[in-house]
């Protein structure tokens, strides 16, 4: 099934309009999440097609939400791509051991987050 609604989260108002901003004239429909609990909630409220997860968020952080979401019978079955900052190799390791099925950097060439997208499908 083609991705087509994606839910943005991320704690920095300038990200998500960024990415949003970059989706969307691809496309794409986005919704935003700004902690990483609300991001659990809009996935079980909205059921989006795919989940842009940031990693470093104050109230949980993106590889606890990208557990609780892949591993919620609910949720299980939406693919997470981590977006952040973190480029050690440890962590993207342990972002895909979470649950992830991508990992991008952040500041996000478009064209690779594209091409993860489109490999979702």
């Amino acid at each position: 099934m083609p991705v087509r609604k994606i839910l943005i989260v991320d704690d920095s108002a300038t990200n998500r309009h960024a990415l949003t901003e970059m989706l969307k004239k691809h496309g794409y429909q986005c919704s935003v999440a700004a902690t990483g609990k609300e991001a659990i909630e809009k996935a079980k409220s909205e059921k989006p097609d795919m989940i842009l997860m940031d990693v470093v968020m104050p109230d949980m952080d993106g590889f606890q939400a990208t557990r609780t979401i892949t591993r919620d019978e609910e949720t299980k079955h939406i693919p997470v791509i981590l977006c952040t900052s973190k480029n050690l190799e440890t962590d993207r390791i342990w972002g895909m051991r979470q649950g992830a099925r991508g990992y991008v950097m952040k500041p996000v060439d478009e064209k690779d987050l594209l091409s993860k997208i489109t490999a979702l499908r």
